[in-house]
């Protein structure tokens, strides 16, 4: 039985590669720095804005703070210029809703920004929860947001599912004692991690969680 699962955000309902290159390269731009190939940048998130920033500026001697700064007003301005949904994101979800299933959100994204794209790509509606990385839970592999999530709707573990792209997705997820699907279309890396299923779209994702 499937009571709960709990989705990443980049790389796994969205595809935000060109968007966040893009806010990086921006801020590059303004500190007098060459832009960095999108493949570089990718290789750089999944750990959150701060990560991403300051391994995208780890090449120069610059100031963090300024660089954070810019680069969170300009993807503000920007979350959704390129950002898409992975293809059957969106009916998928709305299946697995409609189904009785508990859907959320935890992203190591800000919270707002999280809001803002999920609300813009029309599919907020499909969870009960979306925790991004600045509210009271610490970022992901930390496992806190999923058995916060856990306890507040009173589930058992192995009923409780986390689907990511990433290993701080599979690695919460194993920390949390949950039952783990890692979605390799995205452009996280699994590490060491070794989920319970693999696939290779959401579709797939939607035909192995009916099976519970």
């Amino acid at each position: 039985m499937v009571e709960l699962v709990v989705f990443d955000l980049d790389g796994t309902l969205i595809d935000s590669r060109r968007d966040l290159a893009g806010a990086v390269n921006y801020m590059r731009g303004t500190m007098g720095l060459e832009p960095l190939s999108e493949k570089r940048v990718v290789s750089f998130i999944g750990n959150g804005l701060n990560s991403l920033v300051r391994r995208s500026v780890a090449d120069a001697e610059i100031d963090f703070d300024t660089a954070l700064a810019r680069m969170k007003k300009f993807y503000s301005e920007h979350l959704v210029q390129s950002t898409v949904l992975y293809p059957g994101v969106e009916s998928g979800l709305k299946e697995l809703r409609d189904s009785g299933m508990l859907l959320a959100v935890v992203t190591n994204k800000a919270t707002a920004h999280a809001v803002t794209i999920l609300e813009k790509l029309g599919i907020a509606g499909c969870f009960c929860e979306i925790i991004g990385g600045d509210g009271e839970y610490p970022l992901k592999p930390a496992p806190d947001a999923l058995l916060g999530l856990q306890k507040k709707y009173n589930f058992k573990s192995n009923n409780c599912w986390m689907v990511g792209d990433h290993y701080t997705d599979m690695e919460a997820g194993r920390r949390a004692n949950w039952r783990r699907i890692l979605v390799t279309y995205g452009f996280g890396d699994a590490q060491e991690e070794t989920p319970d299923y693999t696939v290779g779209s959401f579709t797939e994702f939607v035909n192995v969680i009916r099976r519970f």
